[in-house]
């Protein structure tokens, strides 16, 4: 086995995938003289950064939407229960509950209600 001196300069990075993108963007020449290796980490980083927040404000200002859709559907939730609750207080009115059942042979009484009072050891008596 002889020993051969490689060289370095025929396909740049050989066959993985950073050296196929390496050739396809020509970017030999132009990283090698403005942008050094030590701060490759760096835009790495912002860039990330970058990503994460145009995501985040994507997904704020769907939230933001979202939000504003449901207040308005709360805000007609709340006339429909307030329209309901008239009706139904309107509906329950002595006068008005009297007037329906008249259709059907009903009518109020006119004779006032009393109480009736049951003394204590009559009521005894009947249990036992």
């Amino acid at each position: 086995m002889e020993n051969r001196v490689r060289n370095s300069k025929s396909e740049p990075g050989g066959k993985g995938p950073f050296a196929v993108l390496s050739r396809w963007l020509k970017l030999e020449g132009v990283l090698d003289d403005t942008l050094p290796a030590r701060f490759t980490p760096y835009a790495l980083f912002i860039t990330v950064m970058g990503i994460i927040y145009i995501g985040n404000r994507h997904f704020s200002d769907r939230m933001i939407r979202k939000i504003d859709n449901m207040e308005a559907e709360v805000e007609d939730l709340r006339a429909d229960f307030t329209t309901l609750k008239s009706e139904y207080m309107f509906a329950s009115k002595q006068s008005e509950v009297a007037r329906k059942v008249k259709k059907v042979g009903l009518q109020e009484t006119r004779i006032p209600p009393y109480k009736i009072v049951v003394k204590e050891d009559e009521y005894k008596r009947r249990i036992d």
